[in-house]
């Protein structure tokens, strides 16, 4: 299942732990005038983590221009407007401080900041012209407040073109983060739902990393140790949001989720996620993984099960004293658990507007846009078959 020959390339530096947003102080930054990126929300102001950016930035002599429209599910019309301020203002490097959306942007907008043209351009799959950049990227500094996409140890930026309901992945070996800072402090004030979320997602880039046959030994070993992690600490971070350890070790396993998204690759349970949020924005990213997820692991969990029996391991299942046809299901059934303990067991895409009708619609946008994860499934999908797991997994 393995791959034995392989490229392995995360050249991003990484300041993990508890704390570590003070180390910037000490640390060679990129450029003399940075783009910080940040959401449309009021958390980084109200937190304080955008004073205590601007506090370092001042102290290394940094001058900094702010970009603060960025909606949950990024949209490339921000992306432009930010690669336009960051041109106008003559910034040469850029900061994503915050979630997954604000950091994928950044990496979009350093992109864009050294090209022409429109973002889309460069956009494989879809309306996507798939134009290869020349100019390389700005400079990337990623200072993630949330344990989620592991975005801060990968090259991959997903953004959503609003004209076209296309949500597709992008990215390449400029668009991996410069230096990285993963401060779990920052993560104390995210909310019990959001947080379950977000652990969830990374749980996804594991176990998707871990069954896709692009897997390698590398990519594999990052994905086991982060579904454990998860399995064990994200429930306790669910129910008490203050508990730092639990906090710490979540946030390790959405770094380590990102080092398998860097050697392996997500399947196409993302595809078929970024088709509801696409037409669907108000669908947070890892709550649409989960409402898939039972639906989608239970078909490939028959299809490559001693993957499965592994998964469940690093769940903490006792697989040996099952009979052996239930073994890859006991991993289902843990994941189900787990959901149920975080809170997040009962989702429904109905609740967000999705209609049993468009699905579909769904599965061929999945397939247009993002057809390169149906590429890496261990099991070729057919239409048909995206279609019958998109609707058992409606409710």
């Amino acid at each position: 299942m393995e791959n034995l020959v392989f490229n392995y390339f995360i050249p991003t530096k990484i300041l993990f732990g508890p704390g570590s947003l003070n180390r910037l102080k000490d640390e060679n930054l990129p450029g003399k005038k940075a783009l910080i990126v940040i959401s449309a929300g009021t958390s980084m102001k109200k937190y304080g983590y955008l004073d205590r950016l601007t506090a370092i930035l001042k102290e290394k002599k940094i001058d900094y221009v702010v970009f603060d429209k960025i909606l949950p599910n990024p949209i490339k019309k921000h992306v432009m407007e930010g690669a336009k301020l960051a041109k106008e203002e003559g910034c040469d490097f850029v900061i994503g401080l915050g979630g997954g959306s604000s950091i994928d942007s950044a990496k979009s907008i350093a992109l864009m900041a050294k090209h022409d043209g429109d973002y889309w351009d460069y956009i494989v799959g879809g309306t996507g012209k798939g134009k290869v950049p020349t100019n390389g990227a700005l400079p990337i500094v990623a200072i993630t407040t949330t344990a989620g996409t592991g975005t801060e140890a990968d090259p991959w930026t997903v953004i959503t073109n609003e004209e076209t309901n296309e949500k597709i992945g992008y990215g390449n070996q400029y668009t991996f983060p410069t230096l990285s800072v993963v401060d779990p402090e920052l993560m104390l004030s995210v909310p019990p739902h959001l947080t379950a979320y977000q652990g969830f997602d990374a749980f996804f880039h594991a176990v998707e990393g871990y069954i896709a046959k692009i897997a390698t030994p590398v990519s594999s070993m990052f994905a086991l140790k982060s579904i454990e992690l998860i399995a064990k600490y994200l429930p306790i971070c669910v129910k008490d949001g203050s508990n730092l350890e639990a906090r710490t070790y979540v946030a390790l396993a959405n770094t380590l989720a990102g080092f398998v998204e860097s050697t392996s690759s997500c399947t196409s349970e993302h595809s078929m996620e970024h088709a509801l949020s696409a037409f669907y924005p108000d669908l947070p990213h890892g709550a649409g993984l989960i409402m898939l997820s039972e639906a989608y692991h239970t078909f490939f969990a028959s299809k490559v099960p001693q993957r499965y029996v592994q998964l469940a391991r690093a769940m903490g299942i006792d697989v040996d004293g099952l009979p052996e046809d239930e073994r890859p299901f006991a991993f289902v059934k843990a994941m189900k658990k787990l959901q149920e303990d975080c809170g997040v067991g009962n989702l429904k895409m109905s609740d967000y507007g999705i209609k049993e009708d468009e699905i579909e619609k769904l599965a061929d946008n999945a397939i247009k846009t993002m057809g390169g994860l149906f590429e890496v499934d261990p099991y070729k999908l057919s239409f048909e078959e995206t279609v019958e797991i998109m609707r058992k997994a409606y409710k």
